[in-house]
C-alpha cells in the first residue's frame, strides 16, 4: 500500500519540517512524485528480463546442451534491453534469486506483485480518494477480502472477490508513468 505515500495529501501530512512542522513544500512533492517514475521502462524491461531467464532455465534449459546459461541470459538480454549488452556480462552470477533462494521458476511473482498491488489500489482512486465515506467503504472490502481470506484461498480468488475481476496489468502500467 506504498502507493497512498504518493498521493499529495497523504505526502503533504506525513512530510513535515522537523523543526517548524511545516508541510513539504508543494515542488518538492511534485519532485518527489516524478522521481517515483523516473527510468521505469528501463526497470521494467530489467526486471523481465530476470523473469524471463529464470523461466526458461527452470522450464527449458539442457545441461550440457546447445546453449549455456550465459548464452539464453545473452538472447533473453536482446529482447529486453534498449542498449545492447556488454559481452563480459555476467551479472547471472549474482542473480542469488533464481540460483540460491526457492524461486525456480517464480521471478515473475515480483512483477505479478506490482500489478496486483496498483489495481488494488486503483480501486481507492475510482471510489474517490477525496471522499472518506467511499474510502472507508473501500478499505472494508479490502480487509474483509484480501487481508481476511489471504493464505485461506487462491490469491486469484480473492483478488476477483476485492476487485470483481481478474487483475489488469494496465494500472501498474499507468502508476508507472508508462501508458497515457
Amino acid at each position: 500500500m506504498e502507493n497512498w505515500c504518493y498521493q499529495r495529501d497523504t505526502l503533504r501530512s506525513i512530510a513535515k519540517h522537523y523543526e517548524t512542522g511545516e508541510s513539504l513544500p508543494e515542488e518538492v512533492c511534485l519532485k518527489l512524485r516524478s522521481a517515483r517514475t523516473f527510468r521505469a521502462g528501463s526497470e521494467l524491461l530489467r526486471q523481465l528480463r530476470f523473469a524471463s531467464v529464470d523461466m526458461e532455465l527452470h522450464t527449458k534449459y539442457v545441461p550440457g546442451g546447445s546453449e549455456s546459461v550465459f548464452d539464453i541470459d545473452h538472447r533473453v538480454g536482446q529482447k529486453t534491453h534498449l542498449i545492447p549488452l556488454l559481452p563480459e556480462d555476467r551479472f547471472l552470477c549474482s542473480l542469488s534469486h533464481i540460483f540460491a533462494d526457492d524461486y525456480a521458476a517464480g521471478y515473475y511473482s515480483y512483477q505479478w506483485a506490482e500489478v496486483l498491488a496498483f489495481d488494488a489500489f486503483s480501486a481507492f482512486e475510482e471510489a474517490g480518494l477525496d471522499n472518506d465515506k467511499a474510502i472507508k467503504e473501500m478499505g472494508l472490502k479490502f480487509r474483509e477480502t484480501i487481508l481476511a481470506l489471504g493464505g485461506g484461498k487462491s490469491p486469484l480468488e480473492v483478488f476477483i472477490e476485492f476487485r470483481g475481476r481478474e487483475p489488469l496489468p494496465e494500472a501498474m502500467l499507468w502508476y508507472n508513468g508508462l501508458l497515457p
